[in-house]
């Protein structure tokens, strides 16, 4: 039987809610709670939303109240309706949480970026639109609707977030729900099951919630007056119990602590330099001397290496007579190594590199950025894109090149990891960089071009769910901020105020040993992604022989 023949009879019902982008469903289907003008009015709210569980507003709980908000539209659409919700509710999410980029290469690439990520937010949306339809209609019983159901809608999510953030281009995976809970409850979650595996718990417990609130048991009996079985106070708290169950369940994880290896006395520099990027105010070694006069202070203190932050010398060290120079003196001065962002250019390609500089010696060991900002630092199919925007294109006239060496230093005393800016969004470069034997990661960036907006937050928060996820140390220093030196643990050791020139100096743990979520790496969020899609075609394959009969 198809489903229009087990939709209700009344003709007027059935082009109404066909109007309102819904499909007439039996009752062990899912049925759309509002009408398509409200769902998109809840799209927009639920965007709005889930970027206040994020900083600067950083009310973590946001999370589950976007994520349901969003979920509760998309239950009982069809595909383009679906589709719609789904992209109101990106664009306005991306819209407003990556905001800075205007201020980086201005409006167009802001706009396209965001329509980019709410296309994806749109395509899982179908995605899960048509799970909330089919999975009850496979399986209708009150086991698959609490349980395999809400797994089901969460494996979904989980990968239209995964898909999104390695593609195209290497992607864009800023903006995921987990990102927001690095100060919440759920944050010892993060050494267990990495970011997409607590994106996935959200959804999870998401689901499940909304399952428990909307469920009904199905009509038994024949004919227009079948009786209802009600499910009383009994089964209201039954259900409540449920899900502050899997909460507690979640909340009683303990969080995971690697092994001490020591401590490592770190002095690391925030200059309050200007962007060597796009601004190109003052003179040639600018910023170098910047960072130089920032570091005087730390001159007579005991450390074992001395840090600077991304583009901190404006000049290139292996190239510039008087760059390395500098770096020397000052490298003695403090009588420990030094490891300073520069902008390098070697066999003809410019990279973005992190420099490990020891007095008389020159860089001793380099890293280069593994993952350049497409469309900030270089652009992918320059010939393609550049006679559509050749004014924006010819903006970016450098073409960093994704670099391909290890990113652990070894100090002697101990080994440390370096990513720069955008690669702490890297979920595989982090764990490589763990896995190759980091004791403590430094995560170097330039926020100079963001201005006083929340990017330099957001990214601070990454940083401290990344110290929680490996189980490491994360000294990180900016320009101009946040600059924070994160704990293994998830506390803040020590801070700079943004937009002032200072020195973090700090006797830093270092650990050894690998957390469940870097020996797992990726494998949790292909195992989750896997089921949801795996559920879904089922359901598809399924669903019309269990109509049939």
């Amino acid at each position: 039987m198809s489903a229009d023949a087990e939709a209700p009879t009344r003709p007027a019902r059935v082009q109404r809610t066909r109007a309102a982008g819904v499909r007439p469903a039996p009752a062990h289907r899912t049925r759309a709670v509002v009408p398509l003008w409200g769902a998109l009015l809840l799209a927009v709210l639920s965007g709005l939303l889930l970027d206040g569980a994020f900083p600067d507003t950083g009310i973590w709980p946001l999370v589950f109240v976007g994520v349901g908000t969003v979920l509760v539209a998309l239950r009982g659409r069809r595909a383009w309706a679906a589709f719609l919700v789904g992209l109101v509710f990106g664009l306005t999410f991306y819209l407003v949480h990556i905001q800075w980029a205007t201020l980086f290469l201005g409006v167009l690439p802001w706009l396209a970026l965001s329509s980019l990520q709410s296309l994806f937010v749109a395509a899982g949306s179908v995605l899960i639109s048509l799970a909330y339809r089919i999975v009850p209609a496979a399986w209708p019983s009150v086991a698959a609707r609490f349980g395999l159901l809400p797994l089901a809608i969460a494996g979904l999510w989980t990968a239209r977030e995964a898909i999104s953030a390695v593609w195209p281009y290497g992607g864009f995976s800023w903006g995921r729900i987990a990102m927001s809970q690095s100060e919440s409850p759920f944050a010892d979650l993060f050494p267990w099951l990495g970011i997409s595996g607590v994106g996935f718990v959200l959804a999870w417990l998401t689901a499940l919630a909304l399952e428990a609130w909307f469920w009904r048991p199905r009509a038994t009996g024949p004919g227009p007056r079948r009786t209802v079985v009600s499910p009383g106070r009994r089964g209201a708290l039954q259900r409540a119990l449920v899900v502050a169950v899997a909460t507690a369940a979640v909340l009683a994880v303990p969080g995971w602590r690697t092994a001490d290896a020591g401590t490592l006395t770190v002095a690391a520099i925030q200059g309050n330099t200007r962007s060597a990027y796009f601004d190109q105010r003052g003179y040639q070694g600018e910023i170098l001397d910047g960072h130089v006069s920032a570091t005087l202070p730390v001159l007579g203190e005991d450390i074992d290496v001395l840090l600077w932050p991304e583009g901190a010398s404006d000049l290139d060290p292996l190239e510039s007579a008087r760059a390395a120079e500098e770096l020397d003196i000052v490298a003695a001065a403090v009588h420990a190594p030094l490891i300073t962002g520069a902008i390098t250019t070697r066999n003809g390609k410019f990279y973005n590199s992190s420099l490990l500089w020891e007095s008389g010696k020159g860089a001793i060991d380099i890293f280069d950025k593994r993952h350049p900002v497409p469309f900030g630092e270089y652009v992918p199919e320059r010939k393609f894109f550049e006679p559509l925007a050749p004014d924006l294109i010819g903006l970016i006239e450098r073409e960093y090149t994704a670099g391909t060496n290890d990113s652990v230093f070894d100090l002697g005393t101990a080994l440390v990891g370096v990513n720069i800016c955008f690669d702490i969004v890297d979920d595989q470069l982090m764990t490589e960089t763990v896995q190759n034997g980091a004791q403590a990661i430094f995560a170097q960036s330039n926020n100079a071009d963001f201005g006083r907006t929340d990017e330099s937050v957001q990214q601070l928060a990454i940083a401290r769910i990344r110290a929680l996820e490996t189980g490491r140390t994360v000294v990180n220093i900016s320009t101009v901020g946040t600059s924070a030196v994160i704990a293994p643990e998830g506390a803040t050791l020590d801070t700079l105020p943004t937009y002032t020139a200072g020195a973090m100096i700090d006797a830093i743990p270092l650990r050894n040993g690998l957390t469940p979520a870097v020996l797992a790496g990726r494998q949790f969020e292909l195992l989750v992604s896997g089921f949801g899609l795996a559920a879904l075609s089922v359901a598809a394959l399924t669903g019309p022989r269990r109509r049939r009969r």
